[in-house]
């Protein structure tokens, strides 16, 4: 198909484009469209990956990981442990400064890592272990803990939501669990609040007081150096849209193409696909485990029995090229990858998962099914949910909403029938899950854990096992017993692999090999 229909939105979404830089060269300005709108600005309150994108644009992190996934030194100069490994002193580097001019510092540093700390589910665990915070000097600060963690630095480096990004203090003070109202950074750019209207469009402009370090950029770690004046984040919700807006070279780089419209970009030489994370991402649906029905464990179970893998990515992804049946929490191909037993979550049983809900008393009453129809990757998760319960013996009710009113929905804990919810679908990139403690989905923490706050001693006690154990082996079978745990105790549900490619115009070079979409080295010619 090389014939693209213009919508009057798409040809009314190029005049805003076009005259929306009129003062800097073309070329100097990089048209983004990311796999959502943008609407939530906090990066620790919400895990949501379009404000992880806006995130890694203006903060920056005291370490990265690179393409290689070794986590290296950012904002941080050098770093020392002490010989019984309690103690970790980091110096930052020379020439950091907040937007507004002022200098990074210590105290900016703990604040942003205790606030963060509160929300993720690295952060959680290594405060489990955190004695105290010493702010040594305005450049030195101090993590001294209760007792010897080896995930420290992978805490501090970790590749996505939630990010540890550093903020002002005053900011980080915020309620972890209130959004903050200041984008000041000390990233690379800078957000204009006063020229971005959000639903049309987020703009970003180079900082140039930025310091870069002097290292290539890899993956998310490196020399953060900015090719372009400007970061132009275009809303624009239809995909079609999005594919004839990149091909009449009215946006540059279109994060995530839906599936069956990958043969026309291919087909387009205008265009290049570029495969900017290559390990993938994980399809999730999650239970509201603090109200009914799924706070029980076995109508919980019952859902997990019903579950077919295939049918979700025929659903949603539909080429096989671009998808893989993996019943493994922690990636198929990733050192803790270990299969589900008894075909649980690719072969369903219906019949044991209605002895289940009987055995329960599961009453008949609608399940909330939270439907996004702004996502496109998601879209079709929810009907395919729908349609499998419903096969089990659940009553369903999915609610179809935007991205963003989900994400704001799924943080409440009322019933269902008062404004709650009973079900989502998400997705992870696959750097996030690789492992039982960056795994948000892992934690059962109750009121600390990701939305659906499960409640587990005895997932928790496996997790610190985990986060103590130096032996690959012994760590990969506790990671094992940790999927078990979690498959035990219905906690929630991995249902299928999926990749797909970036596109950006033939003139863009330079997009980073990441499990996130990042602006820096990245040039028009």
């Amino acid at each position: 198909m090389r014939v693209f229909r213009r919508t009057l939105a798409a040809v009314a979404a190029g005049a805003i484009l076009a005259s929306a830089v009129p003062a800097l060269a073309q070329n100097k300005v990089l048209r983004f469209v990311q796999n959502g709108n943008l609407t939530i600005l906090d990066p620790i309150w919400t895990t949501a990956y379009v404000t992880r994108n806006h995130g890694y644009l203006i903060y920056d992190t005291l370490f990265s990981a690179d393409e290689n996934n070794a986590v290296r030194p950012q904002m941080v100069d050098k770093y020392e442990v002490s010989p019984d490994k309690t103690v970790w002193t980091f110096t930052l580097r020379d020439g950091l400064e907040w937007h507004d001019g002022k200098p990074v510092t210590s105290e900016d540093c703990i604040a942003s890592i205790q606030r963060w700390g509160k929300r993720d589910a690295m952060g959680l665990k290594l405060m489990d272990f955190v004695k105290e915070f010493k702010a040594v000097d305005a450049k030195t600060f101090q993590i001294v803990l209760k007792e010897p963690y080896g995930l420290v630095l992978d805490s501090l480096g970790k590749p996505s939501s939630n990010v540890p990004f550093m903020m002002p203090k005053a900011v980080a003070e915020t309620d972890a669990f209130k959004q903050i109202d200041s984008q000041i950074g000390s990233g690379p750019f800078i957000y204009q609040k006063t020229e971005s209207k959000p639903g049309e469009k987020h703009v970003y402009l180079k900082n140039p007081k930025y310091k870069p370090r002097n290292e290539p950029a890899s993956g998310l770690a490196g020399g953060k150096v900015v090719k372009v004046d400007r970061v132009d984040i275009i809303e624009m919700p239809d995909t079609q849209q999005q594919v004839n807006a990149l091909v009449a070279g009215e946006i540059d780089l279109l994060e995530q193409p839906p599936h069956d419209l990958i043969p026309v970009l291919k087909a387009e030489k205008s265009v290049k696909l570029v495969d900017w994370n290559p390990l993938g991402h994980q399809f999730i649906i999650r239970f509201n485990h603090v109200v009914k029905p799924f706070d029980n464990p076995k109508i919980r179970m019952a859902a997990l029995l019903a579950m077919r893998q295939e049918d979700y990515l025929k659903a949603t992804v539909g080429e096989p090229e671009y998808y893989k049946v993996c019943s493994a929490a922690f990636v198929c191909g990733t050192p803790n990858a270990v299969d589900a037993p008894n075909g649980l979550l690719v072969k369903p049983d219906f019949e044991k998962a209605k002895a289940l809900l009987k055995e329960a008393g599961y009453d008949g009453t609608p399940i909330v099914l939270m439907q996004s129809t702004t996502l496109p990757v998601l879209t079709n998760t929810a009907p395919v949910t729908k349609a499998l319960l419903e096969q089990a013996g659940f009553k369903v009710d999915m609610q179809s909403m935007d991205w963003q009113t989900l994400v704001t929905r799924r943080t409440k804990k009322e019933p269902a029938n008062q404004g709650g919810w009973n079900i989502l679908h998400t997705f992870s990139v696959a750097a996030d899950i690789l492992n039982p403690i960056s795994t948000s989905y892992m934690v059962a923490q109750g009121d600390k854990s990701w939305f659906g706050w499960p409640t587990d001693p005895e997932m928790e006690k496996l997790r610190d096992a985990y986060a103590k154990e130096t032996d690959p082996a012994k760590a990969k079978a506790l990671a094992g017993a940790v999927q078990a745990r979690a498959l035990e105790t219905a906690q929630y549900g991995w249902i299928g692999q999926w990749y797909g490619p970036g596109a950006a115009r033939s003139n863009v070079t330079g997009w980073l090999k990441a499990p996130v979409p990042v602006m820096w080295n990245i040039e028009k010619k």
